[in-house]
C-alpha cells in the first residue's frame, strides 16, 4: 500500500494523520523537533521521522519511500521549508498538496487597532521596539531569537514564551536569554493565562505571529488588550495559494478512493448560557464550554467565555453545519444565550444537524445544555410565579404583543433592545392600556442590573442600549373578550367597502383556522377579515392582497392599530400578486376584481388542497361562483345565505331594516383531480 507522506508542524497536519490512520491509510510524518515527535500519539500505520532535513535530505528521502502523495502541512512561517518542499516534487508525478492554516483573524468590537501593530519581517519589529519602552514577551518561537538578542538594547527586556523542549531551551540560552526570563511552556493558553503572564511580568510589548485561531492569535490580542499592553504582530507571509482542510482531505479521497470518515464522533454541544454574567451558567454548561476544541455563538457571548478553543463568531446553521465538515474538531459547543428551549435557534440547529447526521455527511452526537432563561431570573427578582402568565417574545421574531397583553394578566415579554422597549410603550398607550404595569429587567446578571418600575409613557424616556426582559400587569384583562367578533366600529373604514360585521364572524367561522394556518384575504377592504383571522392566533399568518392603493394604505393603518405582526399587506392585483407569497391553507375572497375565474385556477395551483370561503352578494357574482366551481374538483361544497335586520329607532318605536343578503360559499380543493378548461 502506497503512504502519504505529511510533512508537518500543525495542528491541522497532526489532525490529517490521525485522520488517515483512523481510515486504515498509512501515512509517514515528517516533524523537526522531538517536541513535534513527542505530541503524536501512536498510531497503526503511522511512521514518524523527526528532524531536521537539508533540500537534499530532503529529495532522497521523497526518492527512498512509495508515497502517493505528499501534504505540506507546515506552519505557514516555515517559508523556507515550504520552499524546498516545492522544489523537490517539481517534475515529479506524485500530487503536492500544500495544507493552508486559516490565519484570518475577526478582531472583537472592543479590541483598538491603534495598540496593535504589523510588521512584514522580524527585522522591522525588531527596529520598532527600540524605540518603545518596557518588557517584552516574544511567542514567535525560539527559531527566531537571534533577530531580537542581538540588539543589546533590546536583550535586557526580553522573556521569551517557547516550547518546552530541549532544543527551545538550547536555543535561548545560545542567545543570552536565561532564568526567569524562559516560560517554557505548552499552548494552546486561554485568555485568562496571557493577561495573567503579562501582568506578571510587566510586559509593555507583546510580539507575536499572525498564526490564526489554532496558534491562539485571536487569545493573544483579547488579553493585550485587557492588559493595555501593546502588540507587535509578524503579518502571515505565505504567498502562494493552498487548501483548506477539508479540501485536503478530498483530494485524498480521490487519490485513495477511499471515504475520509471520522471514527470518533464529534460531540457536539448546544449550550444555553444563560443570561451572560457567569455566575448563572450552570455547571454542566461550564464542563462543556471548557472541554470544547470549537466554540460558536455571537460576539457577546464568545467574548464572554475564557476559554482556549477556536472562536467562531457565527450562530446560523448555514454557517456552522459548513465549518463544521471542513474543521473535523472532536468536541464542539454552541453558545446560545438564555435557555436553549426558549425562544431561541438551538431548535432549528439541533433539527439541521441531526439531518446531517441521517443523511451521513456529519459524524457527530448532538446534545443539549439548557439554560436559565430571562423570564426565569426576572420572576425570581420579583418573588412571584410564572407559570399562570403567557410568555412572548419580539426578540428576532414577530408576535402579537398586544393580544397577549390585552387577555392575560400576566406577560413575560422578550425584546431585543432600546427601540422595542420605546414601541412597546407607544403601542400599549395607542391601544388605550396606559395604566398597564410594566417591570422591566435590564442587563439582567450583569453589573449594571437595574430594575425599572415603568407605565407605557415612561418608556419613550429611556436611554440605556442593552438587554430587557419585561412583566406587563392588565388589571384590564376582564374587559377584553377571548371570541372573535369586533364591531364594524373598532375599524377605521373611510370610504372603502367593508365586511359587515355578521356576515364576517361567520364567514371566519366557516374558513375553520388552525395554528400555522396560512390565510390570503383576497380583495381585504379595510382588512377586517384579515385582522380578526390573525388576532386569532400569533401562529396564524395573514397575506391581505388589496390592488386599490386607497384600500390597502386602509389594511395598513388597521393592521397597524391592532399591533399585529403576523399581517402582511399586499398591494397589488391577484392572481399576479399571490405568486411569490408562501403556500396557502387557506383562502378568502371578499372581492376578485373580474379576476375569479384565474384566482381560483391560480389557487388551485398553489395547493390543490386549499379551504376556500367566498362571499357573494348578487345573484351574478354568485352565478359565476358556481358557474366557475363546476370547471374545478372539489369537495365538502357549501353554499349557505344571510340576511341580517338591524333595529333602528323611528320616533318611539324601533323598526327592523334589513341589510343586503350575503351568500357564503365554503369548499375545499379536491387533490388529484380533473381541473376542465
Amino acid at each position: 500500500m502506497k503512504r502519504i507522506l505529511i510533512f508537518s508542524g500543525t495542528t491541522e497536519g497532526r489532525s490529517l494523520a490521525e485522520l488517515l490512520c483512523e481510515n486504515g491509510l498509512e501515512c509517514t510524518v515528517c516533524v523537526a523537533t522531538d517536541y513535534g515527535e513527542l505530541v503524536m500519539e501512536k498510531r497503526p500505520g503511522l511512521t514518524v521521522r523527526q528532524g531536521r532535513m537539508t533540500p537534499e535530505e530532503m529529495k532522497n528521502f521523497i526518492d527512498s519511500g512509495d508515497f502517493l502523495a505528499v501534504v505540506d502541512a507546515t506552519h505557514p512561517f516555515a517559508t523556507a521549508v515550504s520552499k524546498n518542499i516545492r522544489n523537490c516534487m517539481a517534475g515529479r508525478d506524485i500530487p503536492c498538496l500544500r495544507l493552508q492554516r486559516d490565519t484570518g483573524y475577526l478582531p472583537s468590537e472592543q479590541t483598538p487597532d491603534r495598540n496593535v501593530f504589523y510588521f512584514s519581517t522580524h527585522e522591522a519589529c525588531a527596529q520598532a521596539l527600540l524605540e518603545t519602552q518596557g518588557n517584552i514577551l516574544l511567542t514567535t518561537g525560539s527559531k527566531d531569537l537571534p533577530v531580537y538578542c542581538r540588539q543589546k538594547e533590546l536583550l535586557s527586556r526580553l522573556y521569551a514564551r517557547v516550547l518546552p523542549g530541549l532544543e527551545s531551551l538550547t536555543l535561548c540560552y545560545e542567545n543570552g536569554i536565561s532564568g526567569k526570563r524562559i516560560l517554557a511552556m505548552q499552548g494552546p493558553f486561554s485568555v485568562q493565562m496571557n493577561e495573567a503572564i503579562l501582568r506578571q511580568y510587566n510586559i509593555g510589548c507583546l510580539v507575536t505571529k499572525e498564526s490564526g485561531s489554532n496558534g491562539g492569535f485571536p487569545e493573544k490580542i483579547q488579553a493585550a488588550h485587557n492588559a493595555g499592553t501593546k502588540v507587535m504582530v509578524i503579518g502571515n507571509p505565505e504567498q502562494t495559494e493552498g487548501l483548506s482542510f477539508g479540501e485536503v482531505c478530498e483530494r485524498l479521497e480521490v487519490l485513495t478512493g477511499k471515504k475520509l470518515t471520522e471514527k470518533r464522533r464529534m460531540r457536539i454541544s448546544l449550550v444555553g448560557m444563560g443570561m451572560g454574567g457567569s455566575g448563572f451558567l450552570t455547571r454542566e454548561a461550564e464542563q462543556r464550554v471548557r472541554k470544547a476544541e470549537l466554540l460558536f455563538g455571537a460576539r457577546r457571548l464568545l467574548d464572554g467565555v475564557d476559554s482556549p478553543a477556536e472562536k467562531v463568531p457565527y450562530y446560523l446553521a448555514e454557517e456552522i453545519i459548513p465549518y463544521l465538515k471542513n474543521k473535523g474538531k472532536k468536541n464542539t459547543a454552541i453558545l446560545f444565550s438564555g435557555d436553549t428551549g426558549f425562544y431561541s435557534g438551538a431548535q432549528k440547529l439541533y433539527e439541521a444537524l441531526q439531518k446531517e447526521i441521517k443523511e451521513e455527511t456529519l459524524n457527530a452526537d448532538v446534545e443539549v445544555c439548557p439554560g436559565i432563561s430571562s423570564v426565569s431570573c426576572l420572576a425570581a427578582r420579583l418573588g412571584i410565579s410564572w407559570h399562570d402568565a403567557a410568555i412572548a417574545s419580539i426578540h428576532g421574531r414577530s408576535a402579537n404583543v398586544l393580544q397577549t397583553v390585552q387577555t392575560n394578566e400576566k406577560t413575560f415579554l422578550l425584546v431585543s433592545g432600546l427601540a422595542d422597549m420605546k414601541a412597546l410603550g407607544a403601542q400599549l398607550l395607542e391601544s388605550g392600556l396606559e395604566e398597564a404595569k410594566i417591570t422591566a429587567g435590564y442587563q439582567l446578571s450583569y453589573p449594571q442590573e437595574k430594575i425599572l418600575r415603568l407605565f407605557p409613557a415612561d418608556c419613550a424616556a429611556l436611554e440605556n442600549e442593552g438587554l430587557y426582559v419585561c412583566l406587563i400587569e392588565n388589571t384590564k384583562v376582564g374587559e377584553k373578550c377571548i371570541t372573535h367578533g369586533l364591531p364594524d366600529s373598532a375599524f377605521l373604514r373611510d370610504k372603502v367597502p367593508m365586511t359587515k360585521e355578521e356576515v364576517r364572524e361567520i364567514s371566519v367561522c366557516k374558513l375553520r383556522l388552525y395554528r400555522n394556518a396560512v390565510l390570503y384575504d383576497i380583495g381585504s377592504g379595510t382588512g377586517s377579515v384579515g385582522v380578526e383571522c390573525a388576532l386569532l392566533s400569533d401562529h396564524i399568518r395573514v397575506y391581505a392582497v388589496e390592488k386599490k392603493k386607497e384600500a390597502a394604505e386602509l389594511t395598513e393603518k388597521n393592521r397597524s392599530r391592532f399591533g399585529l405582526a403576523n399581517l402582511t399587506v399586499v398591494e397589488g392585483e391577484a392572481p399576479q400578486a399571490l405568486e411569490e407569497l408562501p403556500t396557502p391553507t387557506h383562502a378568502f375572497l371578499g372581492g376578485s376584481g373580474g379576476n375569479m375565474k384565474e384566482i381560483l385556477a391560480a389557487l388551485y395551483r398553489k395547493n390543490p388542497r386549499l379551504h376556500v370561503v367566498m362571499n357573494a352578494i348578487t345573484l351574478e357574482t354568485l352565478s359565476e361562483i358556481t358557474g366557475l366551481l363546476k370547471n374545478l374538483p372539489l369537495e365538502r361544497e357549501e353554499v349557505v345565505q344571510v340576511q341580517v335586520s338591524r333595529a333602528e329607532p323611528v320616533g318611539r318605536y324601533r323598526m327592523m331594516r334589513a341589510e343586503n343578503p350575503v351568500f357564503i360559499v365554503t369548499f375545499d380543493f379536491k387533490e388529484n383531480g380533473e381541473v376542465n378548461k
